[in-house]
């Protein structure tokens, strides 16, 4: 039967690849460190990007609805 051998290369295959996706995970992470640490105290909080995304989105309905008012 060929059937043994081939779930043999699969499982290999697999596992090789998730060695190699987590090598690579852990590169890119190290790469993203290295740059410059900008401390919590003073980064927004994603909140506060939540925040201002809705208010743009909420100024964005309001002057649509008044274009659409107008016409």
């Amino acid at each position: 039967m060929a059937l043994p051998p081939v779930w043999t290369e699969m499982r290999v295959g697999i596992l090789l690849l998730s060695v190699l996706g987590l090598l690579s995970a852990r590169l890119v992470g190290a790469v993203q460190d290295s740059g410059s640490v900008i401390p919590a105290e003073s980064r927004p909080c994603v909140d506060c990007h939540a925040f201002e995304f809705m208010q743009r989105a909420l100024q964005d309905l309001k002057k649509t609805a008044y274009s659409l008012d107008t016409r």
